[in-house]
């Protein structure tokens, strides 16, 4: 029987599993980076072992370090979560003979679907539809899929539409995945351009038993790393025999490797309902709750008792409802979905339950930060899981896109946004979803933000009001005067704000007689932190909270982050014409130019690697590289001067 329990993971997923482990009297223990020394998930366990460094290379990815620590704080059992070991047949297989309990499935299968390309050479022999892989000295088709054998969440893959393109790409996979998971092995198959990403949760316990419970859609992703997920499938539910055969092929693959616990086996599907065979993912996935919600079970302690010998069932319960679960992330959809970082001042989603089902029709949340967190750049951007469960789909669809928009999450941008415009989207509520969702709707529509221009205006004559009062609240003399009070009236309060579409100057003055200078606005109420306004006869009530540098106001109307300018300019912060700027910290670690040369526009010059991606630096114009301030291996913050473009002129 398992006593104690380690987590070899972070974050959220961590925190799932120790909220189980709970339940079930189960001692827990975390490890954690030097990065992570204040994570909520080691407030979490009942005690927590220090891993030496930041980087997951450096730590979580140290299997000796991991058994170890195991093996200091008395646990007898680790479950692995998702992402790093995870799927690491040797990491696998220390454990057990390190005398753990080893939850998870047999070494032997996690080595057989360790290798796509070797998983789908046996799943073709068991009779699962597979697509071919292709040798990459004899591909003349296109589009293609360069992908990393081993690991998942989007890493390692580049799609290649010409033959230009491919030695680059492979070149640009195999770097990835060698960082990701310590393999830099690629292959290629054909790429279709439109599918939906269909994927079915097994179980097996050691006694033969297999149940396939249930199928999740993800089709909605971004960087072939999945956004939204859902079950049951849209497309499952409306093609007639897809689900039988999608789950014949499941139990085939699970049985096929002789499987034991908690599993996934991903398909890619067009809209006749035909599948083929992606890959197995032998661990729990990160969208498992949704799985949760719509069969009642608990899948973590499902992986539990199996590990300890229990038996299933005979049949998986029956599924009721519809769940959706969005990942929130801190990331910059319109920016190419460049990840952020920084202080997470306030994160605060309105849920019934965290890390368990909902009692009925609700939100749940599944987090690894909370308020007061601070985003980092080693570690994937996620920030939460935030999951609905209704009766049906529009009404999760509705519940979860309201709990998202009154959500407080200041100081990082995140994709919330473009999550709420999703779940709202006509096409999303016809459940027509599938791999191309953001490129057939426009990415530039739906990362637009919720607020428009004159929302943001009247957030930002919140921010001016609840900034007075709180000068007013912490003045030392003659503080019940009204702020900009004149024996003879002068000239208005200005106070100047920017945001998301440009700068907001704001000019009023607070008399006897209530707001003046703001046409069509009434001040009904205010306080440091709150603003109610009538607006061409409606009630808004604004809701803000100041940080140094910026005001975060929430409304109906939704979240508007300002930026407060300084009132002076620094000199420091002036750079040279054609500066090339870091747009995060992180690690450079390609660099494909020199100074002295001349280069065109859009011609990659460095890649940095931060939060597991690699991201490209590119000539923003034609023109000389008159500047090469970095060189691979350098860490850079935000903002520093990478190169410098002259244009031609």
């Amino acid at each position: 029987m398992i006593t104690s329990v380690l987590v070899a993971n972070r974050g959220e997923i961590a925190r799932r599993v120790f909220r189980t482990a709970r339940d079930l009297g189960i001692a827990t223990v975390a490890v954690y980076s030097d990065a992570d020394a204040d994570s909520p998930h080691v407030a979490d366990a009942d005690s927590a072992v220090r891993l030496p460094g930041n980087t997951p290379a450096e730590t979580y990815l140290r299997a000796d370090l991991v058994i170890q620590a195991a093996r200091d704080a008395g646990a007898d059992a680790i479950h692995p979560g998702y992402g790093f070991l995870s799927e690491n047949a040797e990491f696998a297989r220390a454990v057990i003979d390190a005398g753990l309990i080893w939850i998870g499935p047999p070494v032997e299968s996690i080595e057989r679907m360790g290798s796509k390309i070797e998983s789908k050479e046996l799943m073709a022999a068991a009779g699962v539809p597979v697509l071919s892989n292709m040798d990459p000295d004899a591909v003349t088709e296109f589009p293609v899929l360069v992908k990393a054998s081993a690991g998942g969440g989007g890493r390692g893959m580049r799609i290649v539409r010409s033959q230009a393109e491919l030695a680059g790409a492979v070149e640009g996979a195999r770097s990835e995945a060698g960082s990701a998971f310590g393999d830099s092995t690629v292959f290629i198959e054909p790429y279709l351009e439109t599918g939906r990403h269909i994927e079915v949760q097994v179980m097996a316990d050691r006694h033969g038993t297999v149940w396939a419970v249930g199928e999740r859609e993800c089709s909605i992703q971004r960087r072939h790393q999945k956004v939204i997920e859902e079950a049951p499938s849209p497309l499952v539910e409306r093609t007639e025999g897809m689900r039988e055969r999608l789950f014949d092929a499941a139990r085939k693959a699970a049985a096929a490797i002789g499987y034991e616990g908690a599993g996934t086996v991903e398909f890619l599907a067009d809209e006749s309902g035909r599948f083929f065979f992606l890959e197995m993912n032998t661990r729990l996935q990160v969208e498992h709750p949704v799985t949760e919600c719509v069969t009642g079970l608990d899948l973590v302690a499902l992986q539990l008792s199996i590990a300890e010998g229990a038996p299933l069932g005979p049949e998986p319960p029956v599924s009721r409802g519809h769940a959706i679960e969005v990942r929130l992330y801190a990331e910059d959809p319109a920016a190419n979905w460049l990840p952020q970082s920084g202080a997470l001042h306030r994160f605060e989603i309105s849920a019934l339950v965290s890390f368990a089902n909902p009692p009925g029709s609700g939100i749940r949340v599944d987090s690894g930060v909370v308020s007061g967190s601070l985003v980092g750049v080693h570690y994937d951007p996620m920030l939460a899981k935030v999951i609905s469960w209704a009766p049906d789909r529009t009404s999760a669809a509705r519940s979860l896109s309201g709990a998202l928009l009154r959500a407080q999450v200041h100081g990082v941008r995140t994709n919330r946004d473009l999550l709420v415009r999703v779940l709202r989207h006509p096409a999303f509520l016809a459940g027509d979803t599938d791999t191309a969702f953001f490129d057939r709707h426009g990415l530039d529509l739906l990362a637009a933000p919720i607020a428009d221009k004159d929302a943001e205006s009247l957030s930002a004559l919140a921010a001016a009001i609840t900034d007075t009062e709180a000068n007013r609240a912490a003045a030392k003399v003659q503080g019940r005067i009204p702020a900009g009070w004149r024996n003879v009236v002068s000239q208005p309060q200005v106070k100047r704000f920017e945001s998301a579409s440009g700068e907001h100057e704001v000019r009023y003055r607070i008399t006897r007689d209530g707001l003046s200078g703001v046409e069509g606005v009434r001040l009904l109420a205010s306080s440091p932190t709150r603003v109610e306004l009538e607006v061409a006869g409606v009630r808004r009530v604004f809701d803000v909270a100041r940080y140094p540098g910026i005001a975060c106001v929430d409304s109906a109307f939704g979240s508007v982050t300002l930026t407060v300018p300084p009132r002076f300019d620094d000199p420091a912060d002036h750079v040279a014409p054609g500066s090339l700027l870091a747009p995060m910290p992180g690690t450079v670690i390609r660099v494909a130019a020199e100074a002295g040369q001349r280069v065109d526009a859009g011609q990659p010059l460095l890649w940095l690697e931060a939060m597991k991606m690699e991201h490209r630096i590119d000539a923003p114009v034609a023109g000389v590289v008159s500047e090469l301030t970095v060189s691979p291996g350098d860490q850079v913050d935000v903002g520093r001067v990478l190169a410098v473009v002259v244009e031609e002129s």
